[in-house]
């Protein structure tokens, strides 16, 4: 399934930078997650509890930052599992200025998924990356104002 989205935001890309680096702070944006542990260097375990329409999940799996150019990109890279089905994605993530003031927040990337989940369909699947992805820059601009 493919992941993509963006958004612009009234800030630096140092700013964004930041709070995406902060383990507490992107827990607290990112929808579903409950918990999310530094286990190494750029390495991380993470709890996410996700309702698909009428089936509901508690994904359990590691985290990894790669290919960081700080402050202007990195890979996050995925696998989570569940009772459910499982998930692998690799998701670049750009943050590009616009000027001085304003930076857009871009995402692209694949995701695998096995089980319940591949059969619920791409179409749902897609809808709920979208509402997703939604929370998680209305997260992002309540931390940027906070």
């Amino acid at each position: 399934m493919k992941l993509s989205g963006q958004e612009d935001f009234p800030t630096s890309p140092d700013r964004i930078w930041s709070i995406l680096m902060d383990t507490d702070k992107l827990a607290r944006i990112t929808p579903g997650l409950s918990r999310l542990e530094a286990t190494g260097e750029d390495t991380y375990t993470a709890i996410a509890d996700v309702k698909i329409g009428p089936v509901k999940g508690s994904f359990k799996g590691d985290m990894s930052l790669t290919e960081k150019a700080p402050p202007h990109s990195f890979v996050l890279n995925v696998t989570q599992k569940s009772k459910i089905g499982n998930v692998n994605a690799a998701v670049t993530i750009n943050l590009e200025p616009l000027s001085e003031h304003e930076t857009r927040l871009s995402f692209d990337g694949e995701a695998k998924m096995s089980g319940l989940l591949a059969r619920t369909g791409a179409r749902v699947m897609s809808g709920v990356a979208q509402s997703l992805s939604k929370q998680f820059f209305e997260g992002l601009a309540e931390e940027l104002a906070a």
